[in-house]
């Protein structure tokens, strides 16, 4: 292999050059633009979710407390926010994301996020290998993305499921990465991510990691040992 001078890794991974390996790639910030999920989804997401339990708080002017229940993480403050509200933190997660995921559907089909120029290349790669798109979005986020835009290339899809479990199997844990590759039958190949949480996951799952610099993570500096690095998806042509 011959290296290139978009390498920053001190012990380059190889890639068998076989088309028994499966090409897993990230959604957002990889095929779908935008670092991940503008934050606002969230905050809106809340607000659905107070008016679908009918909860009788003020959502002109929520309590500073509420800002917990925002966030995408399920932390220690989102349950005991809930348990101060007398509701059951895990039932009241899996709601707000519900609401996130259609939130987030909806600014997608408004236009406020498209695909990467180089996402053409895909249906190149599927001619000879297994192509596949797992993310920590939302499950139902994903297929949308994949069925919106006719990402006919992908023979995997999964994002993650909503609520607490989902939340836990996230990158970098490769519960995801590894139910892709049981459903293609292979135990071998890449993952493409924009995140060190995506090179630890493709690690984790015993897959080639791979970082594609995109204009929101041009100084990230991973602390992964050895990982591959490309500039743009058609790339991938000299490595596989």
């Amino acid at each position: 292999m011959t290296t290139r001078s978009t390498q920053k890794t001190t012990n380059e991974p190889t890639i068998e050059p076989d088309g028994e390996q499966a090409l897993l790639f990230d959604m957002d910030g990889v095929i779908l633009e935008g670092h991940g999920t503008d934050p606002e989804v969230h905050t809106r997401a809340l607000h659905d979710a107070i008016v679908d339990r009918d909860l009788d708080l003020d959502l002109e002017a929520p309590l500073e407390s509420l800002s917990a229940l925002e966030t995408y993480e399920y932390t220690e403050a989102f349950q005991t926010t809930c348990e101060d509200l007398g509701l059951d933190p895990a039932e009241f997660y899996a709601l707000r994301e519900k609401y996130s995921a259609k939130r987030a559907t909806e600014r997608i089909r408004d236009g406020a996020r498209g695909l990467y120029t180089d996402v053409d290349v895909l249906e190149e790669l599927e001619c000879t290998h297994s192509v596949g798109l797992v993310s920590n979005n939302y499950d139902p986020t994903v297929s949308f993305v994949v069925e919106y835009f006719g990402l006919e290339a992908f023979s995997f899809v999964r994002g993650r499921d909503l609520g607490v479990e989902g939340f836990r199997r996230r990158k970098p844990e490769p519960y995801y990465i590894e139910t892709a590759l049981e459903a293609l039958g292979l135990d071998s190949g890449i993952y493409v991510g924009d995140r060190e949480t995506d090179l630890l996951a493709a690690q984790n799952a015993g897959l080639v990691p791979v970082l594609i610099r995109r204009p929101h993570n041009k100084a990230l500096e991973p602390s992964v040992d050895s990982y591959l690095e490309i500039n743009s998806l058609g790339e991938l042509h000299d490595y596989i």
